[in-house]
């Protein structure tokens, strides 16, 4: 779905962020006929998204300790200095922050997301918690505000029981989070969590609430404008994570019915509209093996999944975000929302799966990206590009369609096998092993899954040199002779990789 603004004031973007969100802003806004700007950093000046922006503001002189991306001030006085109309904070960095929200509009430049008091509200986790018991969202028992101490702690989990989970009011992504089995972990593991909140978002303020065992992460998608228009487009089924940290998402989940699927979607909108949300969000839910749900957060900005949806529902999200900001008014309806389909998303880090997925920083010296009509990739490197220490480690998302889940995990398992990325360890063997395991394909799993029902994280074969011998072959053959009308027959002979030709492949 294209929608277009009859009057656009937004004419220039300012991208306060990198990589593969700063490349997706910009092809959207590209498509609109605005203009978009990014900023150049000393630490990878080479970047993908450098080189695709209209304007580039060169910052690789600046000295300050802090990155350009979390300093306020700085950004302000780009945005002045390059004119431009709007900022888009894409996602992490300060997408969150409401100071920065009301200082873009204090100088007169539309932020685009939502409003400061949405970002403060939901953002702070014991206020949004008072919120939703207000609003009549399920939640799960814990504390009515912060925790003080690990007396005041224990006191509290005495009262719900154990397990409790201890959270950072301020923060998410799986930081400022610990969970508590028995009173003689208390103590430590309140100060864990208290010091790294405060490290993380420069606040030790934690709360509690009891531990749903083995849920499912279920998130909704949803729309907002100014005139109070609220809408949500369906969920996305965000389980498949380790250490609080999403791996694969797809949309729609498995664990949803129509009539389940109504009754979340209009607690997300209710939720939303408690405090005036406009733009793109996302409220997230744990789900119970009896289908009871239980409100955990809003995220108050685009996130890293956002693809999925977007396959399913056929609405491009950044520029609904535009739109809105613009002061537009959804032209879309709840009834319009239908979802078709499904999709996957793979997020391919630069990480060591045998070490726990631990980041491996580097410089990735080739990449052959895979290329099909079920297939979207999503990235901000190429080859040549460092992934850098100072940064995620994300080299790219991997979207996949498919007429039904089914279909949707075959592709998956096709483009999987298609994906070459030297020089550097990435999460490869890992989706390629899931995309095999039987409890993955039955969507019988849940939070816990990479910890409880997994005796190995990645897939192993002895054919895996000749994985990337074929792939260096293939991509040599296309870029050397395949404009001569060699009758090669890729799109057959592309889906017979080595790791089909070992004949014990069936044990995955």
């Amino acid at each position: 779905m294209n929608i277009k603004s009859t009057d656009m004031k937004i004419k220039r973007i300012l991208i306060a962020n990198r990589g593969e969100i700063a490349v997706r802003i910009i092809k959207t806004a590209a498509r609109m006929k605005i203009s978009t700007i990014v900023i150049k950093t000393a630490v990878e000046p080479n970047a993908m998204y450098v080189s695709m922006a209209d304007i580039v503001y060169d910052n690789t002189e600046d000295t300050s300790d802090i990155p350009v991306f979390l300093n306020i001030d700085k950004l302000i006085e780009i945005a002045g200095k390059t004119n431009a109309d709007a900022v888009h904070p894409g996602y992490g960095f300060l997408a969150e922050n409401a100071y920065f929200a009301q200082k873009c509009i204090d100088n007169n430049i539309i932020f685009i997301g939502p409003s400061p008091d949405a970002i403060y509200k939901m953002g702070n986790k014991t206020i949004a918690r008072r919120i939703a018991l207000a609003s009549g969202i399920p939640m799960a028992v814990g504390s009515e505000g912060n925790i003080g101490n690990e007396d005041e702690a224990m006191a509290v989990a005495g009262k719900i029981g154990y397990p409790i989970i201890i959270k950072a009011a301020s923060g998410g992504g799986g930081r400022g989070m610990r969970i508590v089995r028995n009173p003689q972990e208390m103590e430590r593991m309140f100060i864990i969590a208290s010091k790294e909140a405060e490290t993380a978002f420069n606040d030790p303020s934690v709360f509690i609430e009891k531990y749903i065992e083995n849920p499912k992460h279920i998130e909704f998608q949803i729309l907002g404008d100014t005139a109070g228009n609220i809408i949500h487009l369906g969920e996305r089924d965000c389980s498949i994570q380790r250490k609080h940290q999403k791996l694969l998402e797809e949309a729609p989940s498995v664990a949803l019915d129509e009539e389940l699927r109504k009754t979340m979607g209009n607690m997300a909108v209710r939720i939303a509209a408690a405090v005036n949300y406009y733009s793109a969000g996302t409220v997230e839910f744990l789900l119970d093996s009896d289908k009871n749900f239980y409100f955990m957060e809003m995220n108050t900005r685009i996130q890293v999944e956002h693809p999925v949806t977007e396959i399913v529902t056929g609405i491009d999200l950044i520029e609904q975000q535009i739109l809105v900001a613009n002061g537009d008014k959804l032209k879309i309806r709840q009834n319009d929302v239908n979802l078709k389909g499904w999709a996957i998303e793979c997020r391919i880090n630069a990480e060591d799966v045998q070490s726990g997925f631990a980041p491996v920083p580097g410089r990735i010296e080739n990449l052959s990206l895979p290329s099909a009509p079920y297939i979207r990739v999503d990235t901000g490197v190429q080859a040549g590009s460092s992934v850098v220490a100072n940064y995620d480690s994300m080299i790219a998302k991997l979207i996949i369609s498919g007429r039904d889940r089914k279909d949707a995990i075959r592709n998956c398992k096709m483009a999987l096998d298609k994906v070459w990325i030297k020089g550097t360890k990435t999460t490869l063997p890992f989706f390629r092993m899931l995309v095999r395991n039987q409890k993955f394909l039955n969507g019988d799993f849940t939070t816990a899954f990479i910890e409880k029902d997994l005796d190995k994280y990645f897939l192993s074969s002895e054919y895996e040199e000749m994985l990337a011998a074929w792939l260096a072959t293939k991509l040599f053959i296309e870029e050397n002779f395949l404009e001569d009308s060699i009758p090669v027959d890729f799109e057959h002979t592309s889906e017979m990789s080595p790791w089909l030709l070992n004949k014990r492949i069936n044990q995955f």
